[in-house]
């Protein structure tokens, strides 16, 4: 009997693989978008371009959620985590989007895909999940890479500069909505999670907004319609195929792929906005990139 469990168990790795192959290349197609999306909604504000995608992917969320929830409602803990996560995820949209329009997709891709190198320095600063030698060499790496990039950038502009700390700011946010789903451990309901936090942060983004004095809404049909597509590409395609990849294969090999998102962001960005990619700016994303590859790799030791 035990022989034919582990061959039951060893049996379907291999064909949940072939399509896990086919969904992580399409996910990391998807994630790229969202710059180039962001963009094209232009002139419409980042706190409403942030908030509005939110709004529209919680739309999509909620259905799902309610279709597939296993009680009658969420727990006290999990509402309580997903406010908590929509401020992040607010500050994390807010800061990004804004960072798009004063830095280079190339630059601002790349500094806030540095969420999981500020997740192993958590894990220094706590004890948990201390990072080993291979970890340490890829901090080292990051630190060259956003050194790179920040120093290009002081020398352009003082916006770019101010652009890239944005975009830093949006790891650090990112970051911490990631830990603070994953204190749920077993009890985390994604959907149910994912649909308060992004209800949430789209509420304090558009909120802002309007105490700001700004209208809510788009200024065009055209600039929400790219904003639709970032909240149903990047958003609901790209990030639903990367949760549902963890169902077949690591989680590291799910990680990994998300330092695809650079790259494509950049290479769309040079393609779709006609946007300049100075080979020094090229030299920090790829050192950036590895920093990260590295970093994930080194969490499966």
């Amino acid at each position: 009997m035990p022989d034919s469990d582990s061959r039951t168990r060893h049996a379907r790795p291999p064909d949940s693989s072939r399509w896990v192959v086919v969904a992580l290349p399409v996910a990391i197609i998807a994630i790229s978008f969202a710059a180039i999306f962001f963009r094209k909604a232009a002139p419409t504000h980042p706190l409403v371009a942030a908030g509005t995608r939110l709004a529209l992917a919680s739309l999509l969320l909620v259905p799902r959620t309610l279709l597939h929830r296993r009680a009658p409602g969420p727990g006290r803990n999990l509402w309580r985590a997903g406010l908590v996560a929509g401020l992040f995820y607010s500050i994390h949209f807010g800061a990004w989007v804004s960072s798009l329009f004063l830095t280079t997709v190339a630059a601002s891709v790349t500094l806030v895909t540095a969420t999981p190198l500020l997740l192993a320095l958590h894990g220094l600063a706590t004890g948990r999940d201390r990072p080993g030698p291979n970890l340490w060499i890829a901090i080292a790496l990051a630190v060259v890479g956003v050194a790179i990039i920040g120093g290009h950038d002081l020398t352009a502009s003082h916006g770019a500069l101010v652009g890239d700390a944005l975009a830093l700011v949006g790891a650090i946010a990112m970051a911490g909505y990631l830990l603070v789903g994953r204190r749920l451990g077993e009890s985390l309901d994604v959907w149910a999670f994912s649909s308060i936090a992004t209800a949430t942060g789209a509420a304090l983004l558009l909120g802002a907004a309007v105490a700001m004095g700004l209208s809510p809404l788009p200024p065009s049909l055209a600039a929400l319609g790219w904003i639709a597509l970032s909240a149903v590409f990047p958003q609901v395609i790209g990030h639903g195929l990367l949760t549902w990849s963890l169902r077949h294969t690591r989680p590291a090999v799910v990680g990994m792929s998300t330092v695809g998102e650079p790259v494509g962001a950049t290479l769309l960005g040079y393609l779709w906005l006609k946007e300049s990619v100075p080979p020094i700016v090229l030299l920090g994303c790829a050192v950036t990139v590895v920093s990260v590859l590295l970093a994930l790799r080194a969490r499966t030791e």
